[in-house]
């Protein structure tokens, strides 16, 4: 977990963040990768499910999917089971995509509050 930790948070504008309550990164806000099973698996947002089936035929014992992501462009990574080159490799493809996308826009957490508030007429 480790090198792939200082893969992840190397690349720029990558930032740290929680999902499912294990480390993700983020790069213009967007999330892109995180780690999960005790950090033993790390999962990556890819541009297509096609990239996930290459990678899978790949290698199929380092990358897999779950019921959970199979209609999902992501992609499983065995990090005991995959190389640090192929690593390195499919990590900074995932960034490319993930950098291309526009920042994140900022959510208004008042915002919800106030129109969840407002009643069942709307108004006041």
């Amino acid at each position: 977990m480790d090198d792939a930790h200082r893969l992840l948070i190397g690349l720029p504008n990558v930032r740290e963040g929680s999902s499912y309550a294990m480390p993700s990164y983020l790069v213009n806000g967007r999330f892109f990768a995180r780690f999960r099973d005790e950090d033993t698996v790390l999962v990556l947002q890819l541009a297509t499910i096609g990239e996930r089936d290459v990678l899978m035929e790949l290698d199929p014992t380092a990358f897999f999917f779950t019921e959970h992501y199979r209609n999902y462009p992501a992609v499983l990574v065995r990090l005991a089971d995959v190389t640090p080159t192929l690593l390195t490799e499919v990590v900074q493809e995932a960034w490319r995509h993930a950098s291309t996308k526009p920042p994140a826009r900022l959510r208004n957490p008042r915002a919800r509050t106030t129109r969840r508030s407002r009643g069942p007429r709307g108004g006041r």
